[in-house]
């Protein structure tokens, strides 16, 4: 196996980064997720190339989840590969994000939002990554049993272990991240940043009040599944392509793709042609105009794909 070794121009490249609300931290306009392409069942080898072509490229966060795979775990222990294998000198230039809140293990403790649940899944994650800490620990999702005031402060605990340097939260209604955010401040652990999705064809965030709240009190906002997992790119115009996440049917239904939302997909499409970018390009462009958004964060089945996407970066 060939040693890696990084870009030297990798910050002349002409990525862009944004302050994370009141915070140091800065993140890259376009941040690689590792939800799809990075688990057990899928090529090492082109994990290598899409993370050390993102890194080249100014790509210097790496978003996970206890749970990212299949199986469950798995891209995290791709991560701890990547780690051994290319990216340990590198590791200080690096933001990595991990979460847990959804089903990882049996039983009652595997699961949701406990101060058990959120640290053995801390701890499992930083083994399978091979790391001592990680930059960032999200709570993945709202958990409306365990009382917010224990999960919360088992984020700050969390920090203050040393085991992650910042938290956020992952779609959190408005109510619960107004009532985090103040827990969070008063214990001197502010929040980093909210992950949700937002897009051209799911704009819950902004409808909500989610990320007019988040401007007001210095809390960054990234998105993901920005391109509706797949719908906003020309692969879904013409029919259901056999080789389609959406002909799996896993994340995708073919029944999601109605007459409406196919004329809506065509009007997109229609104006990203007249600006002369593909649809795909303009859906990332347009998520990094809202208000308040810091970053987005795309998937990549190939260094090819990510390339493209890098492409809103330069609008």
């Amino acid at each position: 196996m060939d040693k890696y070794f990084a870009d030297p121009l990798r910050y002349d490249g002409g990525m862009k980064f944004e302050r994370c609300g009141r915070s140091g931290v800065m993140l890259p306009k376009v941040s690689l997720g590792f939800w799809h392409n990075f688990g057990g069942v899928d090529s090492y080898e082109r994990s290598r190339e899409i993370t050390h072509y993102a890194f080249d490229h100014g790509v210097v966060h790496f978003d996970l989840a206890n749970n990212y795979g299949p199986p469950y775990g798995s891209a995290e222990e791709t991560m701890g590969r990547l780690m051994d294998d290319d990216f340990a000198p590198y590791r200080d230039e690096l933001f990595i994000s991990t979460k847990a809140g959804y089903d990882m293990w049996p039983g009652p403790y595997g699961n949701w939002g406990s101060r058990k649940y959120l640290m053995a899944s801390l701890d499992q994650s930083l083994k399978r990554m091979h790391l001592d800490y990680v930059d960032l620990f999200y709570s993945h999702r709202y958990d409306p049993e365990t009382p917010l005031e224990e999960t919360l402060q088992a984020l700050v605990d969390i920090v203050r272990s040393g085991k992650a340097l910042y938290v956020g939260i992952s779609r959190w209604p408005l109510e619960a991240t107004k009532f985090a955010e103040q827990y969070l401040r008063e214990r001197d652990v502010p929040m980093l940043i909210y992950q949700g999705r937002l897009n051209m064809l799911d704009r819950a965030p902004q409808e909500e009040g989610i990320l007019d709240f988040c401007a007001e009190k210095g809390i960054g906002f990234i998105s993901f599944s920005p391109l509706a997992q797949g719908l906003l790119t020309d692969r879904y115009l013409d029919g259901i392509p056999a080789d389609s996440r959406m002909s799996k049917g896993k994340f995708l239904k073919e029944s999601m793709l109605t007459e409406e939302l196919l004329a809506k997909l065509r009007t997109y499409n229609k104006q990203a042609l007249e600006q002369n970018k593909p649809l795909s390009q303009m859906a990332l462009e347009w998520i990094l105009q809202q208000r308040g958004v810091t970053s987005v964060l795309v998937g990549a089945s190939s260094a090819q794909q990510l390339q493209k996407n890098l492409l809103c970066v330069n609008s």
